[in-house]
């Protein structure tokens, strides 16, 4: 009963249209899915230089709606947005060049506000013990120690 509905060459470059204008996409998640239908190398190479020619598939844009929706929503630090997008096969040179959509005081306000959050629910442990797992959990985030130490700092002086 496993069987796949085959579709012709036009209508796989329509679903695949109707997928990266659902939302933005890397070219490792639309070749990923033209790989369930199944094409031969000259179809999806001609696909793929439609979908970019269109706009429809534009790295550079898909990179700074990552880095925005990770960070404004999911409040992750630049650590783990990066390599998230290292494993989506985004390169190096592009991410470091995105990296302005983030406000610089946004980063580093955020980052406070987690610290403040995190550690004022840290009960029962000695002040060294609570640094120490705030310190691990900001880092899980993927923010980076030398700014969580800063915020620390900053939070001590008061």
């Amino acid at each position: 009963m496993n069987e796949k509905k085959s579709y012709t060459f036009l209508e796989i470059k329509q679903k695949l249209v109707n997928y990266c204008v659902y939302q933005d996409r890397c070219h490792q998640e639309v070749e990923q899915k033209m790989w369930d239908y199944l094409l031969i190398p000259e179809a999806k190479e001609e696909i793929l230089l439609y979908l970019m020619k269109e706009n429809y598939l534009n790295e550079e844009r898909f990179t700074r709606s990552y880095i925005r929706g990770k960070f404004y929503m999911k409040s992750w630090g630049r650590n783990k947005i990066r390599n998230h997008l290292k494993f989506k096969g985004v390169p190096e040179k592009l991410i470091n060049s995105c990296f302005n959509e983030i406000d610089e005081d946004d980063y580093h306000k955020t980052l406070a506000k987690l610290f403040l959050s995190y550690h004022s629910k840290i009960k029962g442990l000695q002040a060294y013990q609570k640094n120490s797992k705030t310190i691990k959990y900001l880092m899980g985030k993927g923010f980076e120690y030398e700014e969580i130490m800063q915020v620390m700092q900053d939070e001590e002086k008061g």
